[in-house]
């Protein structure tokens, strides 16, 4: 694999450095860094950083009625089921918008006329340097759905105040989702519906 070494530490923000940093393992989706480093207290360490080469991108779909549509699908990793909000990656170079309206209509058979940047998140910050952008999509329309081949996922129509309920509760956990219906959460204009 490929290290990187100089003779100078690379000075990272808050006095951490980098001394040296080799791959350990890439796919097309991620690459995994071991890096020998000096911490803020100046002690020796270790550093395993898991870098994105996309964008994680949600949207919430809300019609006129405040009602939004959900995903449930099995998550390979946690070798669970889940309840989302539509999520998919943008890769690098694509516009999170585009990536948005497709997941849309690919996971929940829908489109939309409106589009609103809700908010930018890292999704876990102290092992990766992911990022994620959460969208709000009104004026809805129905399509087909076109599922990934990877995908098995049941969708449910439900008022956005159910979906807020289910973060609350703990039945959802996806950090992604969590986010953008806590947002919505405070939002003035979905606190009458």
């Amino acid at each position: 694999m490929t290290e990187q070494k100089s003779s100078e530490p690379e000075i990272r923000v808050g006095g951490w450095q980098r001394l040296s940093s080799r791959i350990a393992y890439e796919n097309p989706w991620i690459r995994v860094s071991h890096e020998e480093v000096k911490t803020p207290s100046g002690h020796d360490g270790i550093y395993g950083l898991v870098h994105f080469k996309g964008t994680a991108v949600g949207v919430v779909p809300v019609d006129d009625e405040g009602n939004t549509w959900l995903v449930r699908q099995s998550r390979y990793t946690l070798n669970e089921f889940t309840w989302e909000i539509p999520e998919g990656g943008a890769k690098e170079g694509e516009s999170t918008l585009l990536c948005a309206q497709r997941e849309l209509a690919e996971e929940a058979g829908l489109v939309a006329t409106e589009w609103e940047e809700l908010m930018r998140i890292h999704t876990s910050n102290s092992v990766t340097d992911e990022s994620g952008v959460l969208y709000l999509a009104r004026g809805l329309s129905s399509c087909a759905q076109n599922l990934d081949p990877t995908e098995d996922i049941e969708l449910r129509k439900l008022p956005l105040k159910e979906a807020i309920q289910m973060v609350l509760s703990g039945e959802i956990t996806d950090a992604l989702s969590i986010a953008a219906l806590l947002r919505l959460a405070v939002d003035e204009r979905f606190s009458a519906q």
